[in-house]
């Protein structure tokens, strides 16, 4: 898939743990980890609002594009 998902980059840098930013975006472990792993066929505007605002990112910080 040529999008990859740097949830997991973001989450270091910010010292934060999945289980947290679970609990601050409001869904549950398991869908946050099938976000993480890329198996996601979608992303809400919404829950991606959520992710940058609880990591103080950008969404390019948390999505990007590699062709191919």
């Amino acid at each position: 898939m040529p999008i990859i998902i740097n949830i997991d980059v973001m989450l270091a840098r910010r010292k934060m743990s999945s289980g947290e930013l679970a609990q601050r975006i409001g869904i549950s472990a398991a869908n946050l980890s099938i976000l993480k792993t890329g198996k996601a066929k979608a992303v809400r505007f919404t829950t991606l609002e959520a992710i940058c605002k609880a990591l103080d990112c950008q969404p390019g910080d948390v999505l990007e594009y590699v062709p191919g």
